[in-house]
């Protein structure tokens, strides 16, 4: 299955759920796209709910179906909760370790920084996105892409990052600090519903 290239917008439309963290997708027209967008939305049955569940951290994400559900299947061999460990599984992604430390404005972007070659993991350039960062692990601009115009104008617009990260904008460097806390991630997620759609 082809990652979905189209319009962000339409996809947080239609899941009534902000895909870019910001809210601003979901601002001017908060019901689902097309001609009979602004019709009342049918009820969903359970499965209905558990399927759009999946799809809303799928596509906040940005996995497609088939590597999303080869993370769910990591998570639930893990020991603990099957839902925060797969929530820990896709913060643990290098791209959005990229997207928490600033150097890019949405996943989207930094999955580009990261597939063009413009991000190290303790001092090695690494460019494949879904590459599992470790806690402790040093994730760094390269050496050669310090002044990329996309990377500053984001750090400018960039005001504060989440705990479990820090970054150093002198050193254009940063750290993934800790596993993320469950109250520090998205709240309208229920990542409950997932694994009951897995396990159905």
């Amino acid at each position: 299955m082809a990652r979905y290239t189209g319009p962000q917008y339409k996809k947080s439309r239609r899941l009534n759920f902000s895909t870019l963290e910001n809210g601003k997708d979901l601002a001017r027209r908060p019901y689902a796209p097309g001609m009979h967008g602004t019709n009342r939305r049918k009820k969903l049955s359970e499965y209905g709910v558990q399927l759009q569940e999946k799809q809303k951290v799928r596509t906040l994400y940005g996995l497609n179906e088939k590597q999303f559900h080869r993370v769910f299947d990591k998570a639930s061999s893990m020991a603990g909760i099957t839902g925060e460990n797969l929530l820990f599984l896709l913060e643990s992604r290098l791209d959005n370790l990229v997207y928490r430390m600033g150097l890019a404005l949405t996943r989207r972007g930094a999955r580009q920084l990261v597939n063009h070659g413009h991000i190290t993991v303790n001092g090695k350039k690494v460019d494949i996105p879904s590459y599992t960062c470790k806690v402790g692990d040093v994730i760094a601009v390269k050496e050669n892409s310090l002044n990329h115009p996309s990377i500053l104008a984001s750090l400018e617009a960039t005001t504060t990052t989440k705990a479990f990260v820090e970054f150093d904008k002198k050193k254009m460097a940063g750290t993934y600090l800790r596993r993320p806390d469950r109250s520090e991630l998205n709240p309208e997620i229920n990542e409950a519903l997932i694994v009951e759609f897995y396990n159905r």
